[in-house]
C-alpha cells in the first residue's frame, strides 16, 4: 500500500498559451487538481504515492487512470461512477496572473461520501494529504474527508492540510471554519500567504504562524516568489525564493506540498524538506499546466547544488 495517499478532486485542464501568428488563442490539454498534483509530485521525487477520488466512466475518468499509472501514482482507491462526469478547468493567463474558469457541479468527486472512504487502505498508509478544495467541493466530500482524517489520526497516520482557498466554491466564513477545524487536526498546515490573509485578516508571515502554530505543531506558509517560511513551535527558518523564469504558476503549490512530504516520508527535517519542496516548487513555474512542469528529484537536486 502506498505510503501517501491523497484525497479530493482531479480535473482535466485547459490551458491558455500564446496567440499564434493568425492570432487565434489555442489551449493545452493536460491534468490538474490540487491534491492530484501533489501526488504526482510526491511520486516523481520518489514517494510511495496513491490516490482517493471518484472520477467519472468517461474519457477524462480514462485520461486520469493512464496519466496515474504513467506516473506510478496507485489509483487502487479510485472509484468511476457512472453518471458523473469528471470535472475540467480553463486557464487564462494576463498581466494580473493567471485566473482559472471550473466546471465542476456535480461531478464524480463532487459525488464522494463518507461510506465511500477506503478505511484499511488509510489505516495502512503513513500520511495522508487532503486540501480546502478536497472539502469545498460539496457537503458530502467534505464530511468524508472529516471521516478519513479521523480515522487517519485513530490509526497513528499522519495528516497534512493545505489550504488553497477557492472562495468561488464557498464563503470565506464557512472556509476558515472547516478549513480550521481540520488544520486542528493536521500534523502539518501548508496554507499560503494569500489564503491566510483571506481566512484570518492577517498580513505578517509571522503572525500568521503563529496563528496556525495554535491548531497544528507544524506550519510552512508559502509566500510564493519569496519562497516560505517553516514554523514550529520552537522556532522558525525562513527559505528564501528562487529566481526562474516563470510562465505559469499553476500547480507551484501542490508541487511544494507534494515535494515537501515525499522528503518528509523519506526521513528529512522540516527544513531540509521544505528547501528542496521551494525549488521543485520554483522549476515547476518554467512551463505551462500544472503537471508536465513538475520536476523529477535529478532536476531539484542539480538546481539546488547550482543555487
Amino acid at each position: 500500500m502506498p505510503d501517501l495517499l491523497c484525497m479530493g478532486e482531479p480535473m482535466l485542464e485547459f490551458n491558455q498559451q500564446a496567440p499564434g501568428p493568425d492570432g487565434r488563442v489555442l489551449y493545452l490539454e493536460g491534468h490538474g487538481g490540487d491534491t492530484s498534483n501533489a501526488a504526482i509530485a510526491a511520486a516523481r521525487s520518489g514517494a510511495s504515492a496513491g490516490y482517493i477520488t471518484a472520477v467519472g466512466a468517461d474519457a477524462a475518468g480514462d485520461s486520469f487512470l493512464a496519466l496515474w499509472a504513467r506516473e506510478g501514482v496507485d489509483s487502487a482507491t479510485v472509484l468511476r461512477r457512472p453518471g458523473a462526469q469528471t470535472g475540467i478547468y480553463f486557464v487564462t493567463h494576463d498581466a494580473g496572473g493567471h485566473h482559472f474558469a471550473f466546471y465542476r457541479t456535480g461531478s464524480a468527486a463532487a459525488l464522494y461520501r463518507p461510506q465511500d472512504v477506503p478505511e484499511e487502505a488509510i489505516r495502512a498508509a503513513r500520511m495522508l494529504h487532503v486540501s480546502g478544495i478536497s472539502q469545498a467541493i460539496s457537503d458530502s466530500a467534505c464530511d468524508a474527508v472529516f471521516h478519513a482524517i479521523h480515522l487517519a489520526r485513530e490509526a497513528g497516520v499522519r495528516v497534512s492540510y493545505d489550504t488553497n482557498l477557492r472562495l468561488r466554491l464557498w464563503p470565506a466564513a464557512r472556509a476558515a471554519a472547516v478549513m480550521h477545524a481540520a488544520i486542528g487536526m493536521a500534523d502539518v498546515a501548508l496554507p499560503s500567504l494569500d489564503d491566510a490573509t483571506a481566512l484570518t485578516g492577517l498580513t505578517d508571515p509571522d503572525a500568521v504562524a503563529d496563528f496556525y502554530l495554535r491548531l497544528c505543531p507544524l506550519v510552512l506558509l508559502k509566500c510564493g516568489a519569496a519562497g516560505c517560511l517553516v514554523a514550529t513551535r520552537a522556532g522558525r527558518t525562513r527559505i528564501a525564493g528562487h529566481r526562474v523564469t516563470a510562465v505559469d504558476a499553476t500547480g507551484a503549490g501542490d508541487t511544494f506540498a507534494g515535494a515537501f512530504l515525499a522528503r518528509t516520508l523519506a526521513g528529512d527535517d522540516p527544513i531540509t524538506a521544505a528547501t528542496y519542496a521551494n525549488a521543485a516548487a520554483a522549476l515547476s513555474t518554467t512551463g505551462y499546466g500544472a503537471v508536465a512542469p513538475i520536476p523529477r528529484a535529478a532536476a531539484v537536486r542539480a538546481f539546488l547544488e547550482q543555487a
